[in-house]
């Protein structure tokens, strides 16, 4: 989609399409929707007093201007109750909308910048929340569909804006969203795409991509790099697939320092199919989706570069299969991590644990003085948090704090979950240091105290994204399939810390 910010007449845009606002309970017209209101001859203030705009939240109405504007439709999209505008809320109704007049066969839309001026909503977080809406809503995965769509594209977008004093903040937030929402399409299209076009080596191809695009450091290790690295555990789970596993280093540098400031680690289990322990065969299709921790720190890093912070980053992406074949892991065996700890495996598809634990490991040998995990990495925090929020467990209260405000900033709602010593317990092994689960209760908080171990005192948080990862219904700027959830609260976080 080409979108541009423009300063100018709203009611004399040449486009399909105009997008203006209207709150519930809003006493008068004023502004862009009352100047569209008096060229369509009064048309938006009848509906109104008639009931049928109230204004309520994602609600849409669909006026035709007959001539009297240069753009046949007029949209009045309700922004809900002023008092509770928020960036997010304008994500939402901007991707909704834009769903609506595809559907109309509208390929062209011009809109205000919504919400600007309101709720501290400055011009530059609108015209952000504009483009990551519109950008995110339209989203659609069909590389593998030779069928033609049911409704075309979206192709053009402005954002306008009356005072051209305006018009660098405009820019400078649409830049922003821009980098932001392509970055999380880009995790999307990778978690989308099926296990057999998304292999580990296919995601070290698409890290060398990216490495080229955006000016970043690759470094891929091979089985044999691993073996003298110690990654065993990696190793271990990689030992039942043909297709060989690669440990992915991505590399920001924002400063002249050598050292890391960030590490981002995302799970890359291409395919998990539980291994030995082999999940059952229903939805077992969604594991094609394991690696969306991975995709989510790719895609991340890809932003970070071209956002540019003063800040030094670094994306890990240990990426496997996790299959059964004639060496394939098994329960009762006993691994060694990159750090030295012996793991007695119990269950095969406890198996993200066991790639993080090497990755962690690695991140910390390196000196990472923050190091943030993503991975779809219990069905447990699923069961307890469902798909609104991902699970957040942490060594440092500061640190997940600034992450779970990064959430919100992105509208990715993220909540904390316990981490107390005694569920340490439950991973007492009797014959290695550690084993790989702790059993039935508490399988959330229990998988993140074994990352814990391989993490010491470094300040960390693990994300736990097995719920919110994917959506089963369009809602928002959410479509079906993948999320790209945690990759704009990440970019973020670190802009956070730059700041």
């Amino acid at each position: 989609m080409d979108i541009k910010v423009i300063a100018g007449d709203i009611t004399r845009i040449e486009t399909g399409a105009v997008i203006v606002n209207y709150f519930e309970g809003m006493e008068r017209l004023d502004g862009d929707i009352a100047a569209v209101d008096k060229a369509l001859a009064g048309a938006i203030s009848q509906l109104i007093s008639q009931g049928e705009i109230k204004g309520k939240l994602n609600e849409v109405t669909i006026v035709h201007s007959l001539g009297r504007l240069p753009p046949a439709r007029v949209v009045v999209a309700g922004l809900g109750k002023q008092h509770e505008l928020s960036q997010d809320r304008v994500r939402g109704v901007v991707a909704e909308t834009c769903r609506f007049l595809r559907q109309k066969g509208v390929a062209s839309i011009a809109t205000v910048a919504q919400g600007a001026g309101v709720a501290g909503i400055t011009p530059e977080l609108a015209a952000q929340a504009v483009t990551e809406g519109a950008l995110l809503g339209i989203y659609s995965f069909r590389r593998h569909i030779t069928k033609e769509a049911e409704y075309g594209e979206i192709n053009q977008l402005a954002i306008v804006i009356a005072d051209e004093a305006n018009l660098s903040s405009l820019v400078a937030g649409y830049r922003k969203g821009r980098i932001l929402a392509e970055a999380a399409n880009l995790a999307r299209d990778m978690a989308n795409e099926p296990a057999n076009c998304m292999t580990p080596t296919h995601m070290a191809e698409m890290a060398a991509k990216l490495a080229e695009t955006c000016g970043l450091e690759l470094n891929v290790l091979e089985p044999e790099q691993m073996r003298e690295q110690g990654m065993g555990a990696l190793l271990g789970v990689a030992q039942g697939s043909r297709q060989p596993p690669k440990f992915i280093t991505l590399r920001y540098k924002g400063t002249d320092s050598t050292g890391i400031d960030v590490a981002l680690v995302g799970k890359g289990v291409t395919f998990d199919s539980g291994g030995i322990s082999i999940k059952p065969s229903e939805g077992m299709g969604e594991m094609k989706g394991d690696m969306a921790g991975g995709a989510a720190v790719m895609a991340a890093i890809s932003a970070i570069a071209q956002l540019k912070p003063r800040l030094n980053v670094m994306a890990i992406i240990p990426a496997t299969e996790n299959l059964l074949g004639e060496n394939a892991l098994k329960p009762g065996d006993i691994l060694t991590a990159l750090d030295g700890k012996t793991i007695e495996i119990i269950s095969t598809d406890a198996e993200g644990r066991l790639i993080l634990a090497d990755a962690l490991a690695y991140a910390k040998k390196l000196g990472a003085r923050f190091m943030i995990d993503v991975a779809t990495l219990t069905g447990a925090c699923r069961v307890a948090l469902g798909d609104i929020c991902s699970g957040a467990f942490s060594n440092n209260q500061e640190l997940v704090d600034k992450v779970i405000a990064a959430g919100a900033e992105a509208g990715e709602l993220i909540w904390q979950m316990p981490m107390y010593d005694r569920y340490k317990e439950q991973n007492k092994s009797e014959v290695a240091d550690i084993k790989n689960t702790g059993g039935k209760y508490g399988g959330a908080i229990t998988a993140a105290q074994f990352l814990a171990e391989f993490v010491g005192d470094t300040p960390w948080v693990h994300l736990d994204i097995a719920g919110t990862s994917l959506s089963e219904k369009e809602q928002n700027y959410l479509v079906k399939g993948a999320t790209g959830v945690p990759v704009r609260t990440l970019i973020n976080l670190v802009l956070s810390f730059a700041r």
